[in-house]
């Protein structure tokens, strides 16, 4: 038996798995649907079954939790169990804001919204102990509290010779690092060649400083520190280093290479960090490499990801907390609470800002100074001028002599599109089209056609990912940081052939467009979630370039992608982008124009707003009607989508002469078994029934069922959702022996393709749980089957566990 049922809904699942993890690590057994539910299992007998076998269940507790239909029965077992806590089987842990009432407002939660990892972890395992939370040690007497400084004393630098350069007494953000680092470094016997690699602007050159100071002041390397400038000649540094800080003499009779020899042989004792800044390529300093023994460790900086025998010790743009830390610092320069700009609450905009310069160092440590330069310039104004100016604006150009790398943001990117070539040139500006988001290089490969050889993903490879001017952020997809992309995006408007990159990206996401679903199921919202932030891209900025024939496919897909998982408000904006856009470029009149009224009425009709579906309906029927004509299968699908509207208000005989004129030209331009038959003879089916002609109803029931069957096949949800309208016409007539196993069969493929809380879902779920209420109260349960999932929703019925 095990010790936990973690029970969650879907929203809350990476907090789920970080409980269950957090449980096992420290011994305990859990299950979870996460890791415990495989495909091809019955999702609800898995459910029951690892409610019922578990001592205790923690209810990972949100407002989604408590709105679920399918977490309330979950819980409520628990409580039926121990209904006065005494044993504690059931743990609400709440981990986001949520209200509780009924059953579970008196019961103790255990809280850990808006606490840290490892306290949240420590309060998690405290709370589940049985005994008393009474500590083992004595806690400290609270009036002997005394201030704390949290800046460590510092410590006298040994006397050892160095060179560096003055590094920023502004560091943030890089303490992991610097500790990761340093660990690298003193990993190997041998000489250890550790190269802090990543983009212009991340701070490779501050950390490397930051490192061998901190390393000098507590005396790591007293065989000492030598700073050199890799652009510069290496030679003629190492050996004015050794005369000058080791006090070696070296014959100027000798060659160059011979006096560098002659250096690293008679170094002074002692482990020693050579630092190499700004690396270009390996072959640069390989030839004046220290010799290998383990006195020596090496550390370089560059923008290159090289290969052995260096080991590369990437970093990564800062966190959003330590981007505005670090922005502050500089803005303030420590002055925070004198700063009205900078209250002690941090401002959206400081949020926005940061973001925009994508948490890189050199972008925040540029604007941060200007704002100490301008201390009458508000955040606003500083925010409206960037976005006028983007990088050309004063804010990221005008680089202080002081800092570590006196460079502006285009400047510092210009120094890595200098070694590029043209091709590569050409693949960064095409890449700066794709909206800032992660891009599936599937897309890219579609751009190039014929053309896409292997030379394109070296050009991705050996150039743009290797001078870390592109990121590998998973299995065949890549990003852009924002400040590269408005780099190359600048770059694309001065070359000639930005109209044909644009026109080219626009076709192919149109082409993605129309592989969309209308209705999607659960895997093709995961496979298409990628796609979505480019087909934004495309319908608003890039919209001037699509197609006329393309132009209403993008924003349309986007709708339905977001209407099919019940997010109504954004698939509201899209239709009505689609709306606004189609009828802009192809005039009021046009088809498409008349596919996007039709579904905008369509979300109006899902929400009730009945009349607002009317009136677009009718415009939708008339564009088509002069457009297409009166036999076109578009103008059969417009009659069906007003019949159902009628039938919804109860108008059934215009509904009943509107759906039998469209399944008429259905049937005579798209023959008797397409899908679109399918979907008007279960609207038909639905009017038979509302009017209690079952008969008629059934024929067109199965009928129905037979076509989804043969076009659609089994596991799909529309076959699902027509099983479910047959098992309700039995159910109507008493037939609950054949109403039976047919809502058995539609819930596992809506749960399987839609999940368990789509609205379809849950429909059904309902529906089956009234059937066997009705069933009770008929007494005719002797009709059913004994399948384990009726059956033990019998039983709880009739113990009052279970409520439709």
């Amino acid at each position: 038996m095990k010790d936990f049922f973690v029970s969650y809904n879907r929203h809350d699942r990476a907090w789920a798995e970080w409980i269950a993890w957090t449980l096992e690590e420290a011994g305990y057994t859990t299950v979870i649907q996460a890791w415990d539910f495989r495909a091809g299992g019955n999702f609800v007998l898995d459910m029951q079954k690892a409610a019922s076998e578990a001592q205790r269940t923690i209810a990972v507790l949100s407002e989604t939790y408590l709105k679920s239909a399918f977490t309330a029965p979950e819980w409520a077992a628990a409580f039926a169990q121990d209904p006065t806590g005494k044993n504690r089987t059931l743990i609400p842990v709440r981990v986001k804001e949520c209200q509780l009432s009924g059953l579970l407002a008196p019961i103790v939660y255990i809280d850990l919204v808006g606490v840290a990892e490892a306290e949240a972890q420590e309060v998690l395992l405290r709370s589940l102990l049985q005994d008393r939370a009474k500590p083992n040690q004595k806690p400290h007497f609270p009036g002997s509290a005394t201030a704390q400084n949290d800046r460590p004393k510092p410590v006298f630098p040994p006397n050892i010779p160095s060179n560096l350069p003055i590094a920023s007494t502004i560091f943030v953000g890089r303490d992991d690092e610097l500790e990761r680092l340093h660990t690298q470094m003193q990993s190997q016997a041998t000489v250890a060649i550790s190269a802090v690699s990543g983009m212009g602007g991340i701070g490779k050159t501050e950390l490397a400083a930051q490192y061998a100071l901190q390393q000098r002041d507590i005396g790591t390397y007293p065989g000492g520190i030598c700073w050199l400038r890799a652009r510069e000649d290496l030679s003629t540094q190492i050996v004015l280093f050794a005369q000058s800080q080791l006090g070696l003499t070296i014959l100027e009779d000798l060659e160059l290479a011979e006096q560098v020899s002659l250096c690293w042989r008679n170094w002074q004792p002692g482990e020693t960090l050579v630092v190499f800044d700004d690396v270009q390529q390996y072959q640069d300093i390989a030839s004046v490499l220290p010799p290998q023994r383990s006195q020596f460790r090496v550390l370089l900086t560059t923008r290159l990801t090289l290969g052995t025998p260096v080991q590369n010790f990437e970093i990564k743009v800062l966190s959003e907390e330590k981007a505005i830390e670090l922005l502050r610092a500089f803005a303030t320069q420590g002055r925070a609470g004198n700063d009205p700009r900078f209250p002690e609450a941090i401002a959206d905009l400081e949020k926005q800002l940061c973001q925009w310069l994508g948490y890189l160092p050199l972008g925040l440590e540029l604007v941060g100074r200007y704002l100490a330069r301008k201390p009458d310039t508000s955040l606003e104004t500083l925010w409206r001028r960037l976005q006028d100016k983007r990088l050309e604006a004063k804010a990221l150009k005008d680089a202080a002599p002081e800092m570590t790398a006196p460079l502006g943001v285009a400047a510092a990117f210009e120094l890595s599109w200098e070694v590029l070539d043209e091709s590569a040139r050409q693949l960064a500006a095409f890449l700066s089209l794709f909206a800032l988001a992660e891009i599936p290089w599937t897309l890219v490969e579609a751009c190039c056609l014929e053309e896409y050889t292997e030379d394109v993903e070296d050009w991705r490879d050996a150039s743009l990912l290797n001078l870390h001017l592109l990121e590998r952020t998973g299995e065949g997809t890549y990003q852009l940081h924002q400040l590269l992309r408005e780099f190359f995006a600048a770059k694309r408007e001065q070359g000639a052939e930005a109209d044909e990159m644009k026109q080219t990206l626009c076709q192919v996401m149109s082409a993605a467009a129309e592989r969309m679903p209308i209705a999607p199921t659960l895997a093709q919202i995961e496979q298409f979630t990628p796609v979505i932030p480019h087909l934004k891209e495309v319908t608003t900025t890039l919209q001037p370039w699509l197609a006329d024939a393309d132009i209403f496919k993008p924003s349309t897909r986007i709708a339905q992608f977001y209407e099919g998982q019940v997010d109504y408000r954004e698939a509201l904006f899209w239709y009505q982008h689609c709306r606004e856009i189609s009828e802009n470029r192809l005039g009021a009149n046009h088809p498409d124009v008349a596919t996007s009224l039709n579904n905008l009425a369509g979300l109006y009709y899902s929400q009730g707003r009945y009349g607002e579906a009317e009136s677009l309906r009718l415009r939708c029927l008339a564009i088509e009607k002069q457009t297409l004509g009166e036999n076109h299968p578009q103008f059969a699908d417009s009659l069906n989508n007003l019949a159902e509207l009628y039938r919804s208000q109860g108008r059934y005989p215009e509904a009943e002469s509107l759906l039998l004129r469209a399944l008429k030209i259905s049937e005579a331009q798209l023959g008797a078994n397409h899908p679109d038959i399918a979907t008007k003879l279960n609207n038909l089916a639905n009017l038979y029934y509302s009017q209690g002609r079952y008969g008629k109803a059934e024929s067109l029931r199965l009928r129905c069922l037979a076509i989804e069957k043969q076009t659609l096949g089994e596991n799909h949800p529309q076959f699902a959702d027509s099983l479910n309208n047959l098992a309700g016409l039995y159910e109507s007539q008493g037939r609950y022996a054949e109403a039976e196993p047919l809502y058995l069969r539609a819930l596992p493929i809506l749960f399987n393709a839609l999940g368990t809380d789509h609205p379809n879902s849950q429909q059904v779920w309902q529906n089956f749980l009234t059937f066997l209420l009705q069933v009770i109260q008929a007494e005719q349960t002797a009709q059913l089957s004994d399948h384990p999932l009726t059956q033990d929703l019998l039983r709880q019925m009739q113990m009052g566990k279970a409520k439709a």
